[in-house]
């Protein structure tokens, strides 16, 4: 159950993300991939891009997670490591450009990633732990 619960946490902290660009853009990650998601319906092409389907598909793999008796852990690793893909690099600009929005936003699913990392390590070495 613990391990259904960081996935989903991860799920969520993924979308409330907020990312500025320009003097006056910006949105959260759920507004963003919606945007995009709603474009993709009348010009299939405005979508294909690594940085959009990846974080999508990784989005989709840890809600696939939640369905499994037991979620497995290469699914759940490679959502993280599609979803970090995108998510990493915008908080990594959010501390470039020392975005104070952008840094916060991001830390939940920064601290989350972290103790789910571990957790799933744990559990490898003693796999009566879930």
């Amino acid at each position: 159950m613990k391990t259904k619960l960081l996935n989903l946490g991860l799920l969520v902290s993924s979308l409330i993300g907020y990312h500025e660009w320009g003097s006056d853009q910006g949105g959260f990650i759920f507004q963003i991939e919606w945007e995009v998601i709603s474009k993709m319906t009348h010009d299939f092409s405005s979508g294909l891009h690594p940085l959009v389907l990846l974080p999508i598909a990784g989005q989709l793999l840890l809600l696939f997670t939640l369905f499994q008796k037991k979620p497995g852990k290469i699914i759940t690793f490679l959502g993280i490591g599609f979803l970090a893909l995108l998510l990493l690099f915008i908080f990594l600009i959010g501390l470039l450009n020392l975005n104070y929005k952008t840094i916060a936003s991001f830390f939940p699913f920064i601290f989350l990633l972290v103790i789910t990392v571990k957790h799933y390590l744990h559990s490898r070495t003693h796999p009566s732990i879930q």
